[in-house]
């Protein structure tokens, strides 16, 4: 069973999205046989390299209330991640672009380069942890650069990536499959190409999805007829 998931490092509900639905895969009874592959979105592609506004600041602007409506939100939110046990600290968090570090997330779970699913979960974990635990600008090379070698991946291959556009491509093609499919945010889960979860759903919600997707593509066989009608058999100890 293959999991796509769309999120970006900037954005609370997928970590909140991501620890959800971590806990109903890790009690799905076939959890070895499912794949997850990151996808990347932009929540905000106008977002500057270097922070200029913190996220209260943000939200207070885009959606009213200055950073005093700005910080209602922040504590709503910090309030509902504490609940799955993650532990905001959004009054650092600055607002920055995310288009390297999808880039960079991209290497990680290149094949050819050494790349893996657990290493792009890997480094999608520690971005998120810096973003919104530690209040890291995860546009700057440096911060990507040490969160890369965190989880395995070559320095002088990220260097190289750093330093250029390379998955560019890759990042704006999984925009454009997200919008094919009619997300109009994130998270968005997509189970098998058939299952479209948005939101960060309640773990239930997921286990529920996991448990029909997989019973939907391993049908059990339905046994037709009983003991007691017409359907002789062989066996090992004879013929009835």
């Amino acid at each position: 069973m293959r999991i796509e998931i769309w999120s970006d490092v900037a954005c609370p509900w997928c970590y909140v999205g991501k620890r959800r639905f971590e806990k109903a895969l890790a009690d799905f009874e076939h959890r070895d046989d499912v794949e997850v592959v990151w996808r990347s979105y932009l929540l905000d592609p106008g977002a500057p390299d270097q922070p200029t506004e913190s996220v209260a600041e943000h939200l207070g602007r885009k959606y009213g209330g200055g950073p005093e409506g700005g910080q209602r939100m922040v504590d709503q939110m910090e309030a509902t991640a504490a609940e799955e046990g993650l532990l905001f600290n959004l009054a650092i968090a600055q607002r920055v672009s995310t288009v390297d570090a999808h880039r960079v997330l991209h290497l990680a779970g290149d094949p050819a380069h050494g790349g893996s699913p657990q290493r792009v979960d890997a480094l999608k974990e520690r971005l998120l942890r810096a973003y919104f635990v530690e209040g890291g600008n995860v546009a700057d090379p440096d911060l990507l650069r040490a969160a890369a070698l965190e989880a395995g991946l070559d320095a002088e291959r990220v260097a190289e990536v750093l330093a250029s556009r390379e998955y560019a491509d890759d990042v704006q093609a999984d925009v454009d499959q997200a919008q094919a499919f009619g997300a109009s945010g994130v998270p968005f889960f997509v189970v098998d190409r058939k299952y479209a979860v948005p939101g960060a759903q309640p773990t239930a919600t997921f286990a529920d999805v996991l448990q029909r997707a997989w019973d939907e593509a391993h049908p059990a066989l339905q046994s037709v007829g009983g003991p007691d009608e017409d359907g002789a058999v062989c066996g090992p100890d004879g013929c009835a």
